[in-house]
């Protein structure tokens, strides 16, 4: 058997009221008494809020077995209280609610006065009286549409926060809870705050906030709880590529490593280690070591080794080391110093090659937007800009050099498959005089692909890569590769363009990322040969 509907009809004490009350669109139609019954006790609230604060309900009574009927008288309606506050509250506060008039009375209307008296409150607590409590008294009547009243504060005593616990992660590096999220012991509670401050895990690439920050209050104490997770950040990175010798016609293989290992010890701390040998007989060593907030200061420092070996060329030993501040956790400016020491393998006498050393003094700055709701694509924006001067020696003779560079992309999301990557790079040494052995290097997958790993030299260059990703889920995407490079080489009066096109895809499986890029490269009057292609297959792994 199905239940009879019941239905409601309002009136007001006049026709005007009548509409007045109609245009609130309030339920007309109802399965049970009670939630009738809800109805026109919210209308009556809904009334009071907006102005009608004076709202009555005369009657309310069943006309049929399936109608009611509700008579209002509503009278007039209010449409601003002048609030008297007596200093009670701070002067900004009151600002920030954009009623404070220029004679700092607050004039607010009807039906913002609840909203607002809420605001108050809650900047209130966010002072450190979390117990606080706001009401109005005295309200009387001010001409025909408009209220006065007093605001009266009760505030208890103010709080900080006197320990913190961590559930979770017990070992997450308590330097970060000070430097990087700024919450530290003695600090004025708010809550509000607090959970602003724990965003910024979002940021960080070896912890994660489980659930929001939760707080116990006591009689003479405030506690702050906060649930955090440890997650899996090194990383094991290789790549195999290989090509057609122009010279021999012989397919050359090339590669690297690249091992990440990020917080083992606890301390927010990164060690780098990366190997590359490539078909052009060159090899390279990279070491970087950061400590972040060294003795438990907001300074962290970064060092880093690099040795390069060309064949029987010559050997680069690079070492560096810099300071840093996390502004925060998107922002880092650092400055150092690196030297390098050049030696010449040749037996041979030679300009364009020979031994020499140099010291520059560099600054940095680096900022970094994280996506973390995607897998695939972790970062959504990069920018990252150093500049150095220094000195350059060599036979005696002592030369001024100055040194840029620069490393930005950018992820354009169209939409939840379709996205647009972009990115440009770029190094410019200048100087009077040139050698070889210290010019940038550049070429490969990560520099202009379809060309060979470090294989182009330049004082001067700057890479375009861009990418058109389509993700067929949340594990596969596909990718067209368009790159484009412009460089100078003053040793050799060479200027030249260089071109590279291809496509590839990622695929995220149990083992770590796998990808795989088919290019072409050629330069600006060259025409493109299949048999210049390049493949690059790497394989990212998180463990």
């Amino acid at each position: 058997m199905t239940s009879q509907n019941l239905y409601l009809s309002c009136k007001g004490s006049s026709e005007i009221e009548t509409k007045t009350i109609d245009s609130l669109g309030y339920q007309i139609s109802f399965e049970d008494y009670s939630s009738l019954e809800t109805e026109v006790n919210d209308l009556k609230n809904q009334l009071i809020k907006i102005g009608y604060i004076e709202t009555e309900l005369l009657e309310f009574s069943k006309k049929t077995d399936s109608s009611y009927m509700a008579n209002f008288r509503i009278k007039n309606k209010y449409e601003s209280i002048v609030i008297s506050h007596n200093n009670l509250v701070e002067l900004p506060i009151l600002k920030s609610t954009g009623f404070l008039n220029k004679e700092n009375a607050l004039v607010v209307p009807i039906e913002k006065a609840e909203t607002t008296l809420q605001y108050i409150n809650t900047q209130i607590a966010n002072k450190g009286n979390p117990f606080s409590s706001i009401i109005l008294t005295n309200i009387q009547k001010i001409g025909n549409n408009q209220l006065s009243g007093s605001l009266n504060v009760s505030k208890a005593k103010s709080r900080t926060i006197d320990k913190l616990i961590l559930k979770g992660y017990e070992k997450f590096p308590k330097s970060f809870i000070k430097r990087y999220l700024k919450i530290k012991s003695n600090q004025v509670f708010s809550l509000e705050k607090i959970k602003a401050k724990t965003k910024a895990f979002n940021d960080l690439t070896f912890a994660n906030q489980i659930r929001d920050p939760e707080v116990l209050f006591t009689q003479d104490s405030t506690i702050l709880y906060m649930y955090i997770e440890k997650t899996k950040s090194n990383t094991f990175d290789g790549f195999l590529g290989f090509g057609t010798n122009e010279e021999t016609n012989k397919i050359e293989f090339d590669g690297y490593l690249n091992l990440n290992l990020i917080n083992n010890l606890n301390y927010g701390e990164s060690l780098r280690l990366l190997y590359k040998s490539d078909e052009s007989d060159q090899q390279t060593f990279d070491l970087k070591l950061n400590a972040p907030y060294i003795f438990s200061s907001p300074v962290g420092l970064d060092l880093n080794l690099n040795i390069f070996k060309r064949d029987t060329s010559f050997v680069t030993v690079t070492q560096a080391a810099k300071l840093n501040y996390q502004i925060n956790s998107k922002n880092v400016i650092s400055a150092g110093v690196n030297a390098v020491n050049s030696t010449d393998l040749l037996d041979i006498p030679s300009l364009l090659i020979t031994d020499y050393s140099s010291n520059k003094y560099f600054l940095n700055y680096t900022f970094t937007n994280r996506q973390n709701y995607e897998v695939l694509f972790p970062i959504n924006f990069l920018f990252d800009i150093t500049g150095g001067f220094g000195n350059r020696s060599y036979e005696e003779i002592d030369e001024r050099q100055s040194d840029f560079s620069l490393n930005t992309f950018k992820i354009f999301n169209l939409n939840d498959k379709n996205s647009i990557f972009g990115r440009i790079s770029g190094q410019y040494l200048v100087s009077e005089t040139y050698l070889e052995n210290e010019l940038p290097r550049f070429g490969g997958i990560n520099s202009i692909r379809g060309f060979e790993e470090n294989s182009l030299i330049a004082n001067l260059y700057t890479v375009l890569n861009t990418e058109y990703r389509y993700k067929l889920n949340n594990s596969i995407y596909v990718h067209s590769v368009i790159d484009a490079a412009y460089f100078e080489n003053q040793i050799t009066n060479q200027k030249e363009k260089l071109f590279g096109y291809g496509f590839g895809f990622g695929l995220l499986t149990k083992a770590g990322l796998f990808r795989f890029n088919y290019t072409s490269g050629k330069t600006e009057n060259q025409k493109f040969k299949l048999s210049d292609s390049k493949i690059h297959l790497s394989l990212t792994t998180t463990f």
